[in-house]
């Protein structure tokens, strides 16, 4: 059963919190000339909120400082995402949070409208974090900045609470992230265009000599696999009809016959936790320091593979190489960190081998996350760790910086075990995708992520773009020989695996040739 309740100004507080000595001694000395007439709009005391804020307590310095603050409660009854909906109101601005705590979403909703009024004031960022507690020693995160990144972290858990609210036994997740596009800072231009969730790796015994079954299922991993989807589909406005190029966020690069994106586009990458490897391991849990005490130690920035079949990675081991037979007969399938990967991002871009065929590199403007910001291993797993061993890499390749953001409130750590399904979702014309995480496939067919379905999108995007090629020629193309083709991103991706191994890191551990030795001919069975 559903439940609305709504409450103005000191109604909405707790016994507790209209205690006046629960406020400092200075507060309602403070806030006596700040207090509001009803109806009086937003804008009309911007600039004379108190500076340093004197309570932590958001909610009671909302009170303050507008006594007409209005609070709407949905519970919805049931243990679904969200439960709880409070929708907090000042003049004619709404401001919503969700999520399962009651307290924790009405604190949530409140800091969010007080953020609002702190950007038009000159009130440090600091002001926004809980009790004191600040995430950014190594960059000058601004006010908007952080404002955007909180608005990117709930419109992507809105989404996903969306997407999965006809199917409410899929809510349970660990990791999830997803990929926000917007131009430049303008919020009213947010997307999200892709959603995932999961957090485990198939199996040697369930590989794919075909391309048919996906090696690595954690949420990150894939949400970038979706934006492959996306970026395909832009690609196709460009190649089908001129008339459809302007709804295209590509633009033709004058340097060469590629695409490039638009001035202004941008891509965000949000994830509730901190992606496992270099980034994670050494401050597992959302402690609130920020400190990393031992930064000389030789474990630090190592390169790290995933558990198969489970949690967790380990330190590469020397001399690795992965062979076919080898991993059928029961040898452990070796998969790269989320970290290590995120790494390679930021070097080569999101787009792969495939697409480079097509656009230039795209990178990511800012990673957000939701618990474990830890700016320091993030910063080192994320780039840190190559600045100084990475040559010139060729052009339009570089390394790239995007900003590490932490959400204002941080989310509440899973600490349950990780279900054996995987959620994908992207913009368009394309449903939610459960992806059974034991054999790396939906229950019927194949997903639209696996090697062979992008195999098959790179084909068509060459069809489209070279209308007088044979389309018989390019469907008996090996899946790795199309990959080797793209000279310059190849390249590049060799000198980042050179990086590692000078910067003595470890050397990046592939899997079996095999695997990316098939063509869209191939009609055989999946070996697994």
């Amino acid at each position: 059963m559903s439940i609305i309740t709504k409450g103005r100004g000191s109604a909405c507080l707790t016994k507790y919190e209209r205690n006046k000595e629960f406020l400092p001694e200075t507060s309602s000395e403070r806030f006596d000339c700040l207090k509001r007439e009803v109806g009086t709009p937003l804008e009309t005391d911007i600039g004379r909120l108190p500076t340093p804020l004197q309570s932590n307590n958001v909610v009671v310095l909302l009170h303050e400082w507008y006594p007409d603050v209005q609070y709407e409660y949905f519970d919805n009854g049931k243990e679904t995402c969200p439960r709880y909906k409070v929708t907090v109101t000042i003049g004619s601005e709404e401001f919503v949070a969700t999520g399962s705590d009651k307290k924790q979403v009405r604190h949530h909703a409140a800091r969010m409208a007080f953020s609002k009024l702190l950007l038009r004031t000159n009130v440090g960022l600091k002001s926004h974090f809980e009790e004191n507690y600040y995430p950014y020693q190594l960059q000058n995160i601004t006010v908007k900045q952080q404002q955007i990144a909180d608005c990117i972290s709930r419109s992507v858990i809105d989404k996903f609470c969306n997407i999965v609210e006809d199917n409410l036994y899929y809510v349970k997740k660990k990791v999830l992230a997803g990929i926000v596009m917007t131009m430049g800072s303008d919020l009213s231009t947010l997307q999200v265009v892709a959603i995932a969730s999961g957090s485990k790796c198939i199996s040697g015994a369930h590989l794919s000599i075909n391309g048919i079954a996906l090696n690595d299922l954690h949420a990150e991993i894939l949400v970038r696999r979706c934006l492959l989807i996306y970026l395909y589909d832009q690609l196709a406005l460009m190649l089908q009809n001129p008339q459809h190029q302007n709804n295209s966020i590509f633009e033709n690069a004058s340097e060469n016959k590629k695409f490039k994106l638009k001035q202004g586009v941008e891509f965000h990458l949000y994830i509730n936790t901190a992606p496992c490897g270099d980034a994670r391991v050494f401050a597992p849990h959302d402690d609130r320091t920020n400190v990393d005490r031992h930064p000389q130690r030789a474990s630090r920035g190592k390169l790290r593979t995933k558990i198969e079949s489970g949690e967790g990675n380990i330190p590469i081991q020397e001399h690795v190489t992965q062979t076919w037979d080898g991993i059928l007969q029961g040898e452990r399938l070796l998969t790269m960190s989320c970290s290590d990967k995120m790494a390679r991002w930021n070097a080569l871009g999101l787009q792969g081998a495939l697409l480079s065929h097509f656009i230039e590199p795209v990178y990511l403007t800012s990673v957000i996350l939701g618990s474990v910001f830890k700016e320091t291993h993030l910063f080192r797993a994320l780039y840190g760790r190559m600045e100084k061993s990475l040559q010139c890499l060729p052009t339009p390749y570089r390394l790239n910086r995007p900003l590490m953001l932490s959400t204002t409130l941080h989310e509440e750590e899973q600490t349950t075990k990780s279900p054996n399904y995987a959620i994908t979702w992207v913009l368009g014309n394309y449903s939610i995708e459960i992806i059974n995480t034991t054999i790396g496939k939906p229950i019927d067919g194949y997903s639209r992520l696996c090697k062979r379905s992008l195999m098959t999108r790179f084909i068509d995007t060459c069809v489209k773009a070279d209308k007088n090629s044979n389309t018989k020629m390019k469907l008996q193309l090996y899946y790795n020989q199309a990959k080797s083709l793209a000279v310059d991103y190849n390249e590049a991706k060799e000198q980042v695996t050179e990086a590692f191994i000078k910067a003595g890191l470890g050397k990046w551990v592939k899997k079996p040739a095999e695997q990316d030795q098939f063509d869209l001919n191939d009609s055989s069975e999946d070996i697994a």
